[in-house]
């Protein structure tokens, strides 16, 4: 029989909630600063910044305690036409005084994402791999898309510091091995800043 592949990463879609709460696509609207350097693609990991801003994730194998959730997409006036535009990604170095970013931030919701080996070639964990904690691919997404191309790694641990947890995996995309191309997570507890008692450290 054909075993269904999967082209590469997307990064991280929302699809639910803990428990099977419905996803209704609800974001919270956080600013990015003017000419902020770093583009963000729409399913990265981001984080908030100590003067309330959004950045990119700042690391993909171990997190601060100030992850806020995923991207998804954004929306600025362009100070040429006034008009005000809504994007699949933010381009690093833009312009605006009002850039804000549409962030899936619910610490309950759980993201389907791709196995991987290396910055982009698929791979697949096992049933067991449910239940560990795994560290993701923060690679640069896709500017012809907008898309994400960040997905977790084929390995999972124990270390506490680790930012996801693999809660399920997705038997559509599953190998010829047996293996699960794609996998179930959400964030681990303490790495995202509205379970975390520590306040947001890093500076924008």
């Amino acid at each position: 029989m054909a075993f269904p592949t999967l082209a590469g990463p997307y990064g991280f879609q929302p699809i639910n909630l803990i428990g099977g709460q419905v996803f209704a696509g609800s974001t919270r609207l956080i600013p990015i600063t003017s000419a902020s350097a770093t583009s963000i693609f729409y399913g990265d990991v981001v984080r908030l910044n100590t003067v309330g801003t959004l950045s990119r994730g700042a690391t993909g194998t171990t997190t601060a305690t100030d992850a806020v959730g995923v991207f998804l997409g954004c929306g600025f006036t362009n100070p040429t036409t006034k008009q005000f535009l809504q994007q699949q990604y933010f381009p690093g170095g833009t312009v605006a005084s009002d850039i804000v970013a549409y962030v899936s931030d619910d610490p309950d919701a759980l993201y389907k994402v791709a196995v991987l080996s290396a910055a982009s070639t698929v791979s697949g964990l096992t049933q067991a791999a449910v239940g560990q904690n795994v560290a993701f691919f923060q690679t640069t997404g896709s500017t012809t898309t907008g898309n994400s191309k960040e997905g977790v790694y084929n390995s999972t641990g124990s270390t506490t510091t680790l930012p996801f947890r693999i809660v399920d995996v997705v038997p559509a995309t599953v190998n010829a091995s047996g293996s699960y191309t794609e996998v179930i997570v959400k964030f681990n507890f303490g790495v995202h800043t509205y379970t975390s008692a520590t306040n947001v450290v890093t500076a924008a």
